[in-house]
């Protein structure tokens, strides 16, 4: 097998939402991921968000690394056809896993986890862990209050610009996950992503 042109880590939820508008985002995220040659690195659930972005992504001819914690592996109902499923003792320890696997990172719709994993891929690039670009892509405007409230953040004076400016944030798949991958630095060592980057 052919090592991915890219790897991304995506955070969503283990719950399909109110809307199937989600369900459909997450489906066109794997599809993308897939068709590009693309590898998804995920938290390793079968459940809601999380199993339809893996399903999509290996319909569509991509690989699939799921990082789950033991406690979860029932829980969330691991999902045994990934073409990797990575099973650790810790949250720490599936986190940091998914970081170090990916060339970028983006939350789509999701819970408490998602928000916290956000938060904490965020928390590293200002401090300096990384350099990898991560964004969150909005449905149905599910992002919308927080990106007004992190704007207030920043008017108060507890989140920079330069903070804020690291988020990068859209609601077209397609494109915010071209840019995400662009910005990552891999179309020079492969041509198919030049094509669409």
């Amino acid at each position: 097998m052919s090592s991915p042109a890219f790897s991304i880590a995506v955070y969503c939820g283990s719950r399909m939402g109110a809307h199937i508008a989600y369900a459909n985002q997450a489906q066109q995220v794997g599809h993308w991921i897939g068709q590009h040659g693309g590898r998804l690195v995920y938290g390793g659930g079968n459940n809601g968000l999380m199993g339809v972005l893996a399903q999509a992504t290996l319909d569509a001819g991509g690989t699939v690394i799921g990082v789950i914690p033991q406690a979860l592996v029932n829980l969330e109902v691991a999902k045994t056809n990934c073409t990797e499923l990575i099973v650790v003792n810790t949250m720490h320890e599936r986190k940091a896993k998914m970081a170090e696997y990916a060339d970028a990172f983006l939350a789509i719709a999701g819970g408490i986890g998602t928000f916290e994993e956000l938060f904490e891929i965020w928390a590293w690039r200002h401090l300096g862990y990384h350099s990898k670009p991560f964004g969150i892509l909005n449905c149905q405007g599910y992002y919308d209050d927080l990106m007004k409230f992190l704007a207030h953040c920043q008017d108060q004076q507890f989140v920079s610009h330069n903070q804020n400016e690291f988020l990068q944030y859209g609601d077209d798949a397609h494109q915010l996950l071209s840019q995400l991958i662009s910005q990552a630095g891999l179309a020079g060592n492969h041509p198919q992503l030049a094509k669409i980057i």
